[in-house]
């Protein structure tokens, strides 16, 4: 075998793990790595920030169940990635993260850019490590896949220092990837849940984040027909079964007081289906609340809000067949619950077609453009809730938000991530004015790669969803409003596309014909939040007094 660099044995081995392309920005450190990438078949997609480059890596994970791959330079670079580490960490998306470093053998320009990334990436990764022998690399990225896919999928970040990528490598065998079964729940584990459920009077399904995994969703949507107990989602479990279906109850885009809540507090057992608690919490228990059956791909962890008293732990697929041949034709009031369902939805769905650029309407239009296999990703902000409560989903990973960070930033990157994903499939990207502007930038990254792509901003010049929680404690509204740049021509100096709307009623036109003519749109709408406070403080304030006064 001819010479190599180490750099050259790591892009081998990221090839061997079938990588495609890797998100990132090159640095002084790491151009032996990218002279690597131009001799090999990944692509490198260049990012104008390396937060960015995470986002779009952690949402290649999120969709395939594949790690995404991010590179940075050290220092500066590295720290940038740290947002998009927690992102994933608490997303539970496989990412594997590679930064440069300086040289380990000498120290010729002392500690100039030297941060400890091994040390500050660890609590927000499963595995952080330098790479201090060429020899080693192709077990450690062969490791570095396997744990980022292992239960909890999440981040793995490698360092490779500049001196050791350089080195010389004249034997090395690559690692064949293998596939990683899961364990199976115990017979005993199943038939203390199938018993609880038999035995409820009033059963309510929850199917949160992980139930949304593509390799479990055909087996749960067989689940909940063949057993008939109505169900609910968690924000990131949307789509997870067909939200058309007549045992949708709708999602709990809030911890307490929505119209869903009705049912989750008159449930007497609850079957958590995927849940982690990383993600905000749908509701809460307490000592007099539901008996609460908990089925995952692992165990659960026992919070101050949540403490399942029956768990089923294992592979979801084959937990809930299993457990549905307990089941079927043996719950006798599987359907008690489902009386409620129209009334719950209905008053969701109030409003959706109003003159006004209220949220409702705006989600209803959004709608009528996707698919049912388009991807909407949303950054973080009031119209997060709003999706999450109206946006009707019938296919998992088709709105994409996130419920455990929640970072503003988000949104343009995870779209970009998803176009590139699913080139033949429409894409758009639903961001306040605050959260667009922090990675405006990769409108650029959009254009350059001559993406498909609809940015649909909410204009409100201020940061809304904080501008509510001011007003639901009472304290006077103060500190959140900004100015903007004049979106449409932003769009266009980035050789984008710009709309701004000035009535609810030309935005089905201005959507379909940005998805038909193609490219990149920018499309301005100005939201009209007044439904938050009506509707999310008042009205459910009401209902909160109303039911304290009828116990």
């Amino acid at each position: 075998m001819t010479t190599q660099r180490a750099s050259d044995v790591m892009v081998r081995a990221l090839e061997n793990e079938g990588v495609e392309r890797i998100f990132g920005i090159p640095g002084e450190e790491n151009i032996d790595f990218v002279d690597s990438l131009r001799q090999s078949s990944i692509d490198l997609i260049l990012t104008r920030h390396e937060q960015a480059a995470a986002f779009m890596a952690a949402t290649y994970g999120r969709l395939t169940g594949k790690p995404g791959v991010c590179l940075t330079t050290l220092g500066p670079g590295a720290l940038n990635l740290a947002t998009g580490a927690a992102y994933a960490h608490l997303g539970g998306m496989p990412v594997i993260m590679i930064t440069g470093q300086k040289g380990i053998r000498t120290s010729e320009q002392a500690r100039f850019q030297i941060v400890n990334t091994v040390a500050t990436m660890r609590p927000l990764t499963k595995v952080s490590q330098q790479i201090t022998s060429a020899r080693m690399i192709p077990t450690m990225i062969r490791e570095a896949f396997r744990t980022a896919r292992a239960e909890r999928p999440g981040p793995v970040h490698l360092e490779l220092p500049e001196d050791i990528a350089a080195m010389p490598v004249d034997r090395y065998e690559l690692v064949q990837p293998h596939s990683m079964g899961r364990a199976t729940a115990s017979d005993d584990a199943v038939e203390a849940a199938a018993a609880v459920i038999r035995g409820a009077k009033r059963p309510l399904l929850m199917l949160g984040a992980d139930a949304a995994r593509s390799d479990c969703t055909d087996s749960l949507s067989k689940f909940v027909s063949r057993v008939r107990v109505p169900y609910f989602t968690t924000q990131m479990g949307k789509g997870s079964v067909s939200g058309s279906s007549d045992l949708y109850l709708g999602t709990a885009a809030l911890t307490n007081r929505d119209y869903i809540h009705d049912a989750i507090e008159k449930a007497d057992v609850i079957v958590t289906i995927g849940h982690d608690t990383t993600e905000k919490p749908p509701f809460t228990m307490d000592d007099d609340g539901p008996t609460v059956v908990h089925i995952g791909y692992r165990a659960a962890v026992v919070e101050q809000v949540y403490f399942p008293q029956v768990e089923t732990v294992g592979d979801l697929g084959p937990s809930l067949e299993r457990l549905a041949v307990e089941l079927v034709g043996r719950v006798p009031n599987a359907g008690a619950l489902l009386p409620m369902r129209e009334g719950i939805l209905a008053k969701i769905e109030e409003n959706s077609d109003d003159e006004r650029f209220i949220p409702q309407r705006i989600v209803t239009e959004v709608r009528k453009v996707m698919p049912v296999d388009g991807i909407v990703t949303l950054d973080n902000g009031m119209y997060k809730i709003w999706f999450a409560r109206n946006y009707r989903t019938t296919r998992a990973n088709t709105l994409l938000l996130d419920n455990a960070l929640a970072t503003m930033g988000a949104g343009l990157p995870s779209a970009i991530g998803a176009k590139l994903t699913h080139p033949d499939r429409r894409v758009m990207t639903v961001v306040g004015d605050g959260g667009f502007m922090m990675n405006s930038q990769e409108m650029e990254t959009a254009v350059r790669l001559g993406l498909d792509l609809v940015v649909l901003i909410l204009e409100d010049s201020s940061y809304g969803m904080i501008r509510w929680k001011q007003a639901v404690d009472g304290m006077p509204d103060y500190g959140l409003t900004f100015g903007n740049p004049e979106f449409v021509a932003y769009a266009e100096s980035y050789g984008a596309t710009g709309h701004r709307l000035e009535n609810p009623d030309e935005m089905h036109e201005v959507l379909e014909s940005a998805f038909t003519a193609g490219g990149v749109h920018v499309v301005v709408a100005p939201v009209d939040y007044s439904e938050n406070e009506r509707v999310l403080i008042d009205e459910l304030s009401q209902r909160a007094h109303a039911s304290l006064d009828e116990r």
